[in-house]
């Protein structure tokens, strides 16, 4: 086992410690710009159509804030989502929920996973990029977590992050995003739509965010 594997556990548990210890000072903000007006409502050809979260999974994922939006050309069948939510403040019992928990919940099954490094204007991120497999249907999801000034993937380092700036910065919003592609042609022509609608959504979210501080 690699020593980065004994240590992860211990992170966890330790982050969940702090927020437990720190979440009554936590400082809660709120986004600078509506998430609906800082993502762009047209990526290339595709147009975006607003959908609502029902009442009970908005209350399981306990965000603040989020967009759920489906963009597609007129038309024409919908060629992915891009969701964002965004919690203002976390603490113990109410922090982000992994979509490697979610999407099998949900009846997806995870066929690969690994990351990619997108190149965005203001410089590279890497991000999750997970290929679903749900009755017959495939879909390629990216996803990854932002907020205080970064992009992340590893979950690890998400925890991380989030132990650190709850005690010395008093801060732990963030933001999970995630793009879902359905696969029906190849899985290349899939990944080149959801590399094109992170590229948008990478710093259009970070419009929307508070300032890193």
């Amino acid at each position: 086992m690699s020593a980065r594997r004994w240590w992860a556990p211990a992170t966890v548990l330790a982050a969940g410690a702090l927020l437990v210890a720190a979440s009554g000072r936590q400082r809660s903000l709120p986004l600078q710009v509506p998430l609906a007006e800082a993502v762009p409502a047209r990526i290339g050809a595709w147009v975006g159509r607003d959908r609502q979260i029902g009442d009970e999974e908005r209350r399981v994922a306990g965000m603040d804030d989020y967009l759920m939006r489906v963009y597609a050309q007129p038309g024409a069948a919908a060629a992915f989502s891009l969701y964002v939510g965004y919690y203002r403040s976390q603490a113990q019992g109410r922090t982000i929920h992994s979509p490697k928990n979610c999407l099998p919940g949900a009846g997806w099954e995870v066929l690969t996973t690994r990351t990619m490094r997108v190149a965005t204007a203001a410089g590279p991120v890497t991000v999750n990029r997970a290929l679903l497999q749900n009755e017959g249907q495939r879909a390629l999801v990216l996803y990854w977590y932002q907020g205080r000034g970064r992009v992340t993937a590893d979950e690890y380092a998400v925890k991380w992050n989030l132990l650190r700036d709850a005690a010395l910065r008093r801060r732990t919003e963030e933001a999970l995003v995630r793009v879902i592609v359905p696969v029906d042609g190849s899985e290349a022509r899939a990944e080149e739509v959801a590399v094109r609608a992170a590229l948008t959504a990478v710093p259009a979210v970070a419009r929307a965010l508070p300032q890193p501080g």
